[in-house]
């Protein structure tokens, strides 16, 4: 059984018991943490929006730590150009408590439906199933009228005077 959760823009596969660098999360040490889940696979694989929502993800916060540094250098040759910098990434080490497929959540019903008896009795229907109004297709413009074209200019010609 594994799923496959989105964290810090990026997507992990995880089991049970893993322990994973991920980006700094907000959490302090020790603490638990729900991670999003895209996929869940154990006996049939869960892809649906409505079957991940009984999906639960949770993970431990082990430790806070910073990636190693990275170093930049830019440079332009024949301009005298150059320029070095650092960075370090903040990181959260978590790991994997638990991944539990629960029973699904009860369907939602919105709220037009909730007052059943009141729309119906007037003959309305709920906001919901109204279709939108069709659109009219737009007007044709007239065709362009043919471009002609110019006569060429006349070349003066050299007059000897006779």
């Amino acid at each position: 059984m594994y799923a496959i959760v989105k964290t810090g823009g990026k997507q992990y596969r995880v089991e049970r018991g893993q322990r994973l660098l991920v980006e700094r999360l907000p959490a302090a040490e020790g603490a638990d943490v729900a991670l999003e889940p895209i996929l869940y696979r154990s006996d049939e694989a869960v892809f649906d929006k409505a079957g991940l929502e009984a999906v639960k993800v949770t993970a431990k916060v082990v430790a806070h730590v910073r990636g190693e540094k990275l170093r930049v250098f830019k440079f332009k040759p024949k301009r005298g150009y150059k320029r070095r910098t650092g960075h370090r990434q903040e990181l959260t080490r978590i790991e994997v408590t638990s991944i539990k497929a629960g029973a699904r959540a009860p369907a939602r019903k919105p709220a037009a439906a909730k007052a059943e008896g009141d729309g119906e009795a007037a003959g309305a229907t709920p906001a919901a199933e109204k279709k939108p109004a069709a659109r009219k297709p737009a007007a044709k413009k007239p065709a362009a009228k043919p471009r002609t074209r110019r006569a060429p200019a006349k070349k003066k010609e050299d007059s000897d005077g006779a």
